[in-house]
C-alpha cells in the first residue's frame, strides 16, 4: 500500500470513529434512539379489562410496593374470595407484547399510583371511610417548592429536568453509569477507586416499589431495574419532559424512609417530617417556597431545609441513619450538603448558615408517638373486620390495599342512627323519648348503656345490611362479635323448633286414616307425638297451617311450683310477673306474654320428643331393666351412635390448634370447681396440684377454692379414679366430646378415620357404663342426663339451621330462656328467614370489590349467584310472623303497636320478640349470690314485608347488677326511631338504597 494510500486508509477510520463518537454523544445526551425503540415497545405493552377472569395476566410477584398494593397477593385473595362466593366479574387482560414482557422478568409499565388506599363505598357509592397512604403529599408537580426539586436533583440525578433534552431517558445517566462501572471493575481488581452510584431517580423507584425486598442484589436485578424504567418512561411517547416531572414526584412522595412504633412503615418526604421530626408539612413547604425571610422566619427556613436535605440522605440507608446510632452522622452529613447548595449557588448564604445553626431534633417516639387521626364509624369497622378476615390479612395491610368496597349499608341512615343512638346518653334527649320509669333507665345511670343496632333489607337476591352500629368506643362490633344472654329472645327459636317439630309430625302421620292414628303407639313422655295422633285423628281440616294454629292453641301450666330436674341436677324457674303464675296460657298467649314456665315445660316436651320420637330408642329400652337385646343394642348404639355424636365434635374442633380447642371446650362449660377439676385432670394428667390450682384460678375468677380444696380435688379426680363415662358425668360433657378434645389436643393432624379407629373402645365405654351404676334411681338419673346431653345435640342441629352462631347449646331447659347466648347479627338472620317464608338467604354486606382499578392487575369481584336454602317450612314461617305480630299488638312490644305507618298513611306490619337477659357468676355454693357481667334487653322485629333487624340496649360489667330495665327500652327506642327509618322503608324514597 502506498504511503498515499495509508494515509487516505487512516483518515477515514479516523473519520469514521469520530462519526461513531460523535453519534455516541448524540444518542448519550439526548437518547434519540432509545426514546425510538422504547416507545415502540411501550406501545405494544398494552392491556384492557373484560368481563369475568382473565386467561392472560401474571401478577407480580414480589417487591415492597407491589406487596403494599396488595397486587401481589391477588392469586391468594381470588382463591380465599371464591371459598366465600365472590369470583372475577371483570380483570384486566394483557397482550401478548405484555405477556412476554413481563415473562422475561421486567416489571409491567403503566402510570403508578403514589398514593393510595382502601375505600368503603356505601349502597349510593358515597364514602363511608377512606384511607390513604402516604398520608402526606404534593398532590402535583406545581407544588412541589422549586428549593425541594432542586435539592434532590442535585443529590441524586442532576440533570433530570433538563429541558434542552426533550426525550432524554431517565432512566439511565450514562456518564454516571459508566463511572460506576468503571469504579466497581476498579474494586475488582484491587484498585481503590471511587464508585459512586450509578442509579437515576427512575431506577431507584422500579428498585424500591418491585425488586425482592427493594434491594439490587446483582447486576442481572439493575439490568432489569433499568429496562423497566425506560420502557416505563416512554409509555406516553418519545418526549419524557411530563414524565421526568413525574418521576421527582413520584420520588417525593413515595421514597422508603424506615418505620416508625405507632406508625408503621413511613414513606415519602410528607410522611418522612412528620413523623422523624414532628414537622407540618404544610409549613415547612410554606417555609421552603417563600423568598428569604428575616429572624425568627429565616431560623425556620434554616431548620426546614435541613429537615428536607436529611431525609433525602437517610433514603441511602434509612433504617441506620434514622435511628439514634445514625443521627449524628446523618446531622454532619446534611451540614455538608447545605454547604454545598450554597457553594453551587442553590441557596444564600444565609438560609446555609441558618440551616448549620438549627440541629436536627428529632420526635420522641414514645412520649410523642405518631398516631394518625381515626374516625372510623361502626359500620365501616365491620366491613373492614370481615374484610380482613375473608382476604386473611391485617386491618394495617388492608388499609394499604389498592381496593375500593362497595358495601350495603345506606350511609346516610348509618349516621343518622348512630349520631340518634349517641345521643341517648343526654338526660334531655332520653326524658323526651320514654326512656325513664319502671324498669326502664334513670338519669344516673345513662352514661353506662350502650346500644346496638341492626337493619336488613330482604331483596330478591338476599338480604342486604343497611344499618349495623353499636354505641361502644372499641373496635368490637357487638352484634357480630360478642356472645349475650338475650334472654327471651331464645323463646323465638324454642318456638320455632316446636312448630317445626309440628310440621314434621303432620308430614308423618297426616296421610293416615283416623283408626290408624288410634292405633300408633306412641310412648307416654312423648306428649307433642301424642297430642299430634290426637288432633290428626279429630281434625276435620288436617292442613299443615291449621295444625300449626291448633299447636299454637295448646296449654301449659304456667305455675312455678315444679321442680325440674335438668342440666344433671333438679332446678326450679320463675316468671317475671308474678300475676302470670296460676294461668294456663296458650302457647300464643305465652309468646305475648313472655310467660317463662311455659316455654321451660315447652322446652321439656321438645326434649322429651327428641329422646323418644325413634322407635327401639335407648330411651325406650331401659325401660325393661331385663330386657336381653340390651347389650347387643348397646353395642351396635354405640358404634353408631358414637360416631354420629363424634362426627358433630368433629366438625366442632378438626382444624384448630390445640390451645384452641381446649378453648372453645371449656368455654361451653358450666364452670364450678368440681367440673373443671375432672376436665383439667384428664386432659393435663401430669399436671401438678400448683398447676391445677393456677387453672382454677384462672377459669373461677374471684372464686377459686382455697389451697386444701385444690388438694382434695386433685386427688379425687386422678386419672385413675374415673372411667371416661364417670368423668364425663362428672364434668357434665358428653364423654366422647372430652375424649376427642384431649385426642385432637395430642394429634392435632389426625383425619377422621384415624380418629373412629382411635375412638373404638371409648364409643363402646361410654354406653356401657349407663348399666353398671349399683341403684337405680341413681342409675336412671345418669341415664336421663346423658340422653338430655343427647337430646340438645339434636336440638342444637335444629337451631343451627335456623342461623344459631355457636358450635353448642347448653344442656338445660334453662336454653329456652336464653341461657346458651346469641348474637344479635344472628337473631336478626332468624328473622329473616321468618320474613323470606321459611328461606335462609344469603346476607350480604359486600356488594363488590374492585383491586388495582386502573393498573394492569385490575380485578373486580363480584358476588356469585346463590340461592336461597329452605330453612323453613313456609306454613311455619307464616305462623310465626302471625304469633310475633300479636306480640306487637297486645304483648311485650304492645307500645309499638301503630307507631310505623307510611308517607299514604298506610300503616306497617310490625312484629317481633323481646328479651332481658343477665349474665352472672355465682359466688359461693347453694344460697350463693350472682353477681352480673353484664344485662341485655334485646327487640328482634321485622319492619313491613322487607326490613327486619334487632335492637339491643346493655350494661357491661359488675355495674350492670344496678340495673333493672328490660325490653322496654329497646322497643320504645325502635318507636322514636320511626321518623328516622321510614323514608328508607318506603318503596320510593330517594334515599333508599339503589342495590
Amino acid at each position: 500500500m502506498t504511503p498515499q494510500r495509508r494515509r487516505l486508509l487512516v483518515g477515514v477510520i479516523a473519520a469514521g470513529l469520530l462519526a461513531g463518537a460523535l453519534l455516541v454523544s448524540e444518542e448519550v445526551q439526548h437518547s434519540r434512539l432509545q426514546a425510538g425503540y422504547f416507545s415502540g415497545l411501550a406501545a405494544s405493552l398494552a392491556y384492557r379489562v373484560q368481563d369475568g377472569a382473565s386467561a392472560a395476566i401474571r401478577f407480580p410477584a414480589d417487591g415492597p410496593f407491589d406487596e403494599r398494593m396488595g397486587y401481589t397477593r391477588l392469586p391468594r385473595i381470588t382463591e380465599r374470595l371464591a371459598t366465600r362466593g365472590y369470583v372475577p366479574a371483570r380483570q384486566a387482560s394483557f397482550s401478548p407484547g405484555l405477556m412476554a414482557y413481563t415473562g422475561s422478568g421486567y416489571f409491567a409499565p403503566y402510570r403508578e399510583k403514589s398514593h393510595a388506599g382502601l375505600d368503603v363505598a356505601d349502597c349510593r357509592d358515597q364514602t363511608l371511610y377512606r384511607f390513604r397512604y402516604p398520608y402526606r403529599g404534593y398532590a402535583d408537580f406545581p407544588a412541589v417548592p422549586e428549593r425541594v426539586a432542586q435539592a434532590l436533583m442535585f443529590i441524586e440525578n442532576r440533570d433530570l429536568l433538563d429541558a434542552s433534552r426533550p426525550k432524554m431517558n431517565p432512566a439511565v445517566d450514562w456518564v454516571r453509569f459508566t463511572r460506576a462501572v468503571l469504579g466497581q471493575l476498579g474494586n475488582l481488581v484491587g484498585v481503590d477507586a471511587d464508585a459512586p452510584g450509578g442509579s437515576t431517580l427512575a431506577t431507584q423507584i422500579e428498585k424500591y416499589r418491585h425488586s425482592p425486598d427493594g434491594v439490587t442484589y446483582d447486576a442481572g436485578e439493575k439490568l432489569r431495574q433499568m429496562i423497566s424504567a425506560s420502557t416505563r418512561a416512554y409509555l406516553d411517547g418519545e418526549e419524557t419532559l411530563p414524565v421526568r416531572r413525574r418521576i421527582l414526584l413520584d420520588y417525593l412522595n413515595t421514597v422508603p424512609l424506615s418505620a416508625a412504633a405507632g406508625f408503621g412503615e413511613v414513606n415519602g418526604l410528607g410522611d418522612g417530617l412528620w413523623v422523624w421530626f414532628a414537622a407540618d408539612f404544610d409549613r415547612v413547604n410554606a417555609l421552603l417556597a417563600a423568598p428569604d425571610g428575616e429572624g425568627e422566619t429565616l431560623a425556620e427556613q434554616g431548620g426546614a431545609l435541613k429537615q428536607v436535605i436529611a431525609l433525602m440522605i437517610a433514603h441511602r440507608r434509612p433504617s441506620y441513619y434514622l435511628s439514634a446510632a445514625g443521627r449524628d452522622n446523618l446531622e454532619q452529613q446534611t451540614q455538608s450538603y447545605a454547604r454545598l447548595f450554597a457553594e453551587h449557588g442553590l441557596i444564600s448564604p444565609a438560609l446555609r448558615d441558618a440551616a448549620l445553626a438549627r440541629p436536627l431534633q428529632f420526635r420522641d417516639l414514645k412520649a410523642n408517638p405518631p398516631l394518625l387521626p381515626a374516625d372510623i364509624g361502626k359500620g365501616a369497622t365491620a366491613i373492614r373486620n370481615r374484610l380482613a378476615g375473608m382476604l386473611g390479612t391485617s386491618l394495617y395491610e388492608l388499609d394499604r390495599f389498592d381496593a375500593r368496597v362497595s358495601t350495603t349499608l345506606n350511609g346516610t341512615l348509618q349516621q343518622q342512627v348512630s349520631d340518634f343512638l349517641d345521643r341517648l346518653a343526654e338526660p334531655e334527649v332520653a326524658r323526651s323519648i320514654g326512656l325513664f320509669g319502671e324498669r326502664m333507665l334513670t338519669p344516673a345511670g345513662l352514661a353506662e348503656v350502650r346500644y346496638s343496632f341492626t337493619l336488613v333489607e330482604s331483596t330478591p337476591d338476599g338480604n342486604r345490611v343497611r344499618v349495623q352500629t353499636d354505641t361502644t368506643d372499641q373496635p368490637l362490633d357487638i352484634n357480630e362479635g360478642s356472645k349475650l344472654e338475650l334472654g327471651s329472645t331464645a323463646k323465638l327459636r324454642t318456638l320455632a323448633t316446636y312448630l317445626e317439630i309440628v310440621a314434621e309430625l303432620h308430614q308423618k302421620l297426616s296421610d293416615k286414616s283416623a283408626a290408624e292414628l288410634r292405633r300408633t303407639a306412641v310412648d307416654p313422655h312423648d306428649r307433642l307425638s301424642a297430642w299430634a295422633v290426637e288432633y290428626l285423628a279429630g281434625a276435620t281440616d288436617r292442613r299443615l297451617p291449621a295444625m300449626l294454629q291448633a299447636a299454637l292453641e295448646r296449654r301449659y301450666s304456667a305455675s312455678p311450683g315444679e321442680s325440674f330436674f335438668t342440666g344433671g341436677g333438679l332446678h326450679s324457674f320463675n316468671n317475671f310477673r308474678r300475676e302470670d303464675d296460676g294461668q294456663v296460657p296458650t302457647v300464643r298467649e305465652a309468646l305475648q306474654g313472655s310467660i317463662n314456665l311455659v316455654f321451660i315445660r315447652l322446652m321439656r316436651d321438645i326434649v322429651r320428643y327428641t329422646m323418644y320420637k325413634v322407635p327401639g330408642s335407648t330411651a325406650q329400652l331401659l325401660k325393661d331393666g331385663e330386657d336381653p337385646r340390651r347389650l347387643e343394642y348397646l353395642s351396635r348404639f354405640a358404634d353408631r351412635e358414637g360416631q354420629v355424636f363424634l362426627r358433630r365434635f368433629w366438625h366442632k374442633y378438626h382444624g384448630k390448634k390445640p390451645e384452641e380447642i381446649r378453648d372453645v371446650f371449656l368455654d361451653g362449660l358450666r364452670p364450678n370447681a368440681d367440673r373443671l377439676a375432672a376436665v383439667f385432670r384428664y386432659l393435663s394428667p401430669q399436671a401438678t396440684a400448683a398447676q391445677l390450682a393456677a387453672f382454677l384460678d384462672q377459669r373461677l375468677p374471684g372464686d377459686a377454692p382455697d389451697a386444701a380444696r385444690v388438694a382434695r380435688l386433685y386427688e379425687r379426680n386422678a386419672p385413675e379414679a374415673y372411667d371416661l363415662p364417670d368423668r364425663g358425668y362428672v364434668a357434665r360433657v358428653h364423654p366422647l366430646e372430652l375424649w376427642l378434645v384431649g385426642y385432637l389436643s395430642a394429634h392435632p393432624d389426625a383425619d377422621w378415620g384415624t380418629t373412629v379407629e382411635a375412638s373404638s373402645d371409648e364409643r363402646q365405654a361410654v354406653y356401657r357404663w349407663l348399666f353398671r351404676t349399683r341403684f337405680k334411681g341413681a342409675q336412671d338419673s345418669r341415664i336421663y342426663t346423658m340422653l338430655e346431653v343427647e337430646a340438645f345435640l339434636d336440638i342444637h342441629r335444629r337451631w343451627a339451621n335456623l342461623a344459631y352462631p355457636f358450635g353448642h347449646l347448653v344442656p338445660s331447659l334453662a336454653t329456652a330462656l336464653g341461657s346458651s347466648g346469641d348474637r344479635p347479627a344472628a337473631l336478626a338472620e332468624l328473622m329473616g328467614i321468618i320474613v323470606n317464608d321459611g328461606m335462609l338467604q344469603p346476607t350480604q354486606r359486600i356488594e363488590h370489590l374492585d383491586f388495582a382499578t386502573g393498573t394492569p392487575y385490575e380485578t373486580r369481584f363480584g358476588r356469585a349467584p346463590a340461592p336461597g336454602r329452605r330453612a323453613m317450612a313456609p306454613e311455619v314461617a307464616t305462623a310465626l310472623r302471625n304469633a310475633l305480630s300479636e306480640v306487637v299488638e297486645g304483648g311485650t312490644a304492645r307500645r309499638l303497636s301503630g307507631a310505623f305507618k307510611l308517607a299514604d298513611g298506610t300503616p306497617l306490619t310490625l312484629g317481633g320478640k323481646t328479651g332481658t337477659g343477665d349474665n352472672r357468676i355465682v359466688i359461693g355454693r347453694h344460697n350463693g349470690r350472682g353477681v352480673a357481667l353484664n344485662r341485655t334487653a334485646t327487640f328482634v322485629f321485622y319492619l313491613g314485608p322487607r326490613h327486619f333487624g334487632t335492637l339491643t340496649a346493655y350494661v357491661i360489667g359488675p355495674g350492670a347488677a344496678s340495673y333493672r330495665f328490660t325490653s322496654a327500652v329497646p322497643v320504645q327506642i325502635l318507636k322514636s326511631m320511626g321518623p328516622l327509618l321510614l323514608p328508607s322503608l318506603e318503596a320510593d324514597s330517594p334515599t333508599r338504597c339503589t342495590n
